[in-house]
């Protein structure tokens, strides 16, 4: 027993010792690939996106590649599009920052600054057919961090449907079912919010928890879409 309390304070200060993940004074999209069609939309958005700066939908319209907004507590910014490589979606943030998006919009990974987080759902996921989810239902978490040496963190959800919200992006106004996911274990005891269409289930707006004290918020601008969406 007392071996199992002292693991669980070690993970606990492996999450607190997590730091935001990226930081700088102009933070503005910045891809890493090599090829050339993401230098072009590097370029593209070297000039538009800078702290604080919004889209707008003539900026996303200019860009033919996949965007998300991105807020997060140390910077704002459209990430766009990389590659995908066996269902993981690469989004490609700041200078640094690379977020890992599955095709039901969770975050799976994040890296930057010399340090990374996972988190993966253990056993049958929900967001598969989040259309469908009219009950309660638990939702099995496992979290990843180094060079917090945190592996394998357990954390409950609780995902809920609730009513419909009025969301606007770009200018539009959606009827969006919005979810909350109860979040407790591992040093979390939070909320993960889901904004989604009520029929297909696909998520336009979230706010995700990472780690203890550290959400990001996204919002879809120009959705990814493959030939089965």
């Amino acid at each position: 027993m007392m071996a199992r309390k002292a693991s669980q304070r070690a993970a606990l200060r492996s999450w607190r010792a997590i730091r935001p993940l990226v930081a700088g004074s102009s933070l503005v999209v910045a891809l890493a690939a090599c090829t050339s069609a993401s230098r072009s939309t590097s370029d593209s958005f070297r000039l538009l996106f800078n702290r604080g700066v919004e889209a707008t939908p003539v900026q996303v319209a200019a860009n033919r590649y996949p965007q998300i907004q991105l807020r997060a507590p140390d910077m704002s910014a459209v990430m766009v599009l990389g590659y995908v490589d066996d269902g993981q979606q690469v989004w490609y943030a700041g200078r640094e920052a690379v977020f890992h998006l599955d095709r039901d919009g969770l975050v799976t990974s994040t890296s930057g600054n010399g340090r990374q987080i996972a988190t993966r759902i253990v056993g049958d996921s929900p967001f598969h057919d989040l259309a469908k989810v009219t009950t309660p239902v638990k939702v099995q978490r496992q979290y990843d961090a180094t060079p917090a040496y945190a592996v394998s963190v357990p954390v409950t959800g609780t995902l809920t449907r609730h009513g419909t919200d009025k969301v606007e992006i770009l200018g539009r106004q959606m009827q969006l079912v919005r979810f909350e996911e109860q979040l407790q274990g591992g040093g979390i005891g939070a909320t993960n919010l889901y904004w989604a269409d009520a029929t297909t289930g696909f998520i336009w707006k979230s706010r995700q928890h990472l780690a203890p004290g550290y959400a990001v918020e996204l919002t879809q601008l120009k959705p990814y879409r493959t030939a089965q969406d």
